[in-house]
């Protein structure tokens, strides 16, 4: 269930990033509602999907790089899984465009921005397996 809520949220975010930024391109303007939200749902999976395979391993390989500049490399690790996901998305027909790869840095910090927020709200990120020093009955 988390994992869905986790896409939805991740959908969302990327939705409202494409109305903000005029340098992205989600999906395509003409289509039917339907069409358009089964694109973003189909592009939020992907991304999801990236960053549970691929971001792990390219922050592990980038971690000195991390530390040296105080965790500003993962700005360029959330732009790289956007342009990933955007590639991949574009192989599969599903439209997920950015003009330079200024308009992917930009979008990947709206991004995080919005889903840490929505998260927060609806409790989606909060660790569940932390439970030790509850107290019961």
């Amino acid at each position: 269930m988390r994992l869905l809520g986790h896409v939805i949220v991740t959908g969302l975010a990327l939705w409202v990033t494409a109305l903000i930024l005029p340098g992205m391109h989600l999906g395509d303007d003409s289509s039917a509602l339907l069409t358009q939200v089964l694109t973003i749902a189909a592009i939020a999976v992907i991304l999801a999907l990236i960053n549970t395979i691929v971001r792990p391993i390219l922050s592990f390989l980038t971690f000195p790089i991390t530390c040296v500049t105080l965790g500003l490399f993962q700005l360029v690790i959330n732009t790289l899984m956007l342009l990933l996901t955007s590639w991949i998305s574009g192989m599969l027909g599903l439209t997920l465009e950015f003009d330079t790869f200024w308009w992917a840095l930009l979008a990947g910090v709206i991004i995080g921005i919005l889903s840490a927020i929505v998260e927060a709200i609806t409790g989606l990120g909060e660790n569940r397996g932390d439970r030790r020093y509850e107290v019961r009955d």
